[in-house]
């Protein structure tokens, strides 16, 4: 008996491989159908930053201008960040002026932008980058200027006329769920009518859930990518907060996400100041395992060595960029550890396990390698190697085996598990 199972053992795993890539290959929901977006959004974004920051003659070096994006598109060509996929260089909120022109047009702050963005636009796509901007589907943005709420064909036409690559659609100042919902669609349809591509980052969501529970399918046939929770924080509590919101609803919105369409759990905070180095270890690779767009908000200028590498991490951006584009989701959770698992093409895995205890040292955590990947990641075997927060091979696993990993208080451990190579 013992010899017949381990004959017919090898045709079993295989049938389980062949059912788990046909299961991963399935089409998620329907996207909206601009072609963008393939792959999470990558880029930096100046909000959580430098906020609403106004004030050149006191701050020039931080104030929201002109200047701040030039140097930062310099930045971006020069210094990597362009080659490892950062793509897009998005204004947010506070760059607009008091009123639109004589023609109803929205125009940029003349001090603050005297070129104007058309020019600004042409700099940036100079450099390899494309632009993004902000605008409001209500009566005023979030910090009070020109809503686009009765001027939706107007200003899609704007932002196409400019150049434009990227909108930001946030929900202040809306006066009903009806007019956020109908705004939505209308900014996308009128979007794509310009035949401009520009990706369309929503905040439906987020502005729909203190009145009802959002139809993440109806959104994906119109946005890109969806802000669900509230803004990010330089802290700690706000990523923590972000990752239990995510994993608590995760049975809703995970399954929707897909080439074309992505949940956007915010910014990356990663190189400012209110994160220990371990937890910016946590949010890259968390990031990754859900699929996010990657916005950073910092300052390039002076972003220290450390942090560049993590941002910058050619192995991390590859699962939050795998073409297969699931998003991951947390396993489980046990004694402060969380397992989160992501399947990735040609049938490997990414897995992040996260100590959330805030006291006392390391902790070892030891997990069965036949719990990870639904039981198909390592069938028979499989190779896994460390990403973070450092990087080293780990060697040859079998599905039989246990895997014990130390991780640091706030901090994750980030494996590829991958299938060894033929040769």
């Amino acid at each position: 008996m013992k010899l017949k199972g381990e004959v017919q053992l090898p045709g079993f795993l295989l049938a389980l491989r062949f059912l788990a890539l046909v299961l991963w290959s399935f089409p998620g929901a329907r996207a909206l159908n601009n072609g963008l977006a393939v792959t999470p959004t990558m880029g930096w974004l100046h909000w959580e930053r430098f906020m609403c920051n106004v004030d050149c003659q006191e701050e020039p070096d931080s104030c929201i201008s002109e200047k701040l994006f030039i140097q930062m598109a310099e930045l971006m060509e020069s210094d990597g960040w362009k080659d490892v996929g950062y793509e897009y260089l998005c204004i947010d909120d506070c760059w607009m002026a008091p009123k639109r022109d004589s023609e109803g047009r929205l125009q940029a702050d003349p001090k603050r932008f005297p070129s104007g963005i058309r020019r600004l636009a042409d700099y940036v796509h100079s450099k390899g980058l494309k632009l993004g901007i902000y605008a409001d589907v209500g009566n005023k943005t979030c910090a009070g200027f020109p809503g686009s709420f009765g001027h939706y064909d107007i200003d899609a036409k704007t932002f196409a006329d400019w150049g434009v690559d990227l909108l930001k659609f946030d929900g202040c100042y809306c006066d009903s769920v009806e007019h956020l919902e109908k705004g939505y669609k209308r900014m996308s349809l009128a979007l794509n009518r310009t035949g401009r591509s520009i990706v369309y980052s929503c905040e439906w969501p987020l502005y729909m859930w203190p009145f009802r529970k959002p139809n993440y399918t109806e959104i994906r046939q119109y946005c890109n990518h969806w802000r669900n929770f509230e803004d990010v924080y330089d802290s700690w509590q706000s990523v923590k907060s972000i990752l239990a919101w995510t994993s608590s609803n995760q049975k809703r919105i995970v399954d929707v996400a897909g080439p074309g369409g992505w949940n956007d759990p915010d910014m990356l905070v990663i190189g400012n100041f209110g994160l220990s180095w371990d937890q910016q270890v946590t949010q890259m690779a968390l990031w990754a395992i859900m699929a996010a767009p990657l916005l950073m908000s910092n300052d390039l200028r002076e972003i220290s060595p450390q942090a560049k590498a993590l941002l910058q991490d050619k192995d991390v951006i590859a699962i939050n960029q795998d073409p297969l584009g699931k998003q991951g989701y947390r396993l489980r959770k046990e004694d402060n550890i969380e397992v989160w698992e992501r399947p990735l093409s040609d049938l490997a895995w990414a897995v992040a396990m996260v100590n959330l205890q805030e006291i006392g040292g390391p902790r070892f955590h030891t997990i069965s390698i036949a719990s990870l990947g639904q039981g198909l990641a390592c069938i028979p075997d499989c190779v896994i190697i460390q990403l973070l927060p450092e990087k080293r091979k780990l060697g040859f696993y079998q599905w039989t085996s246990d895997l014990k990993t130390k991780i640091n208080p706030t901090g994750t451990v980030l494996l590829r598990l991958q299938r060894p190579s033929l040769h």
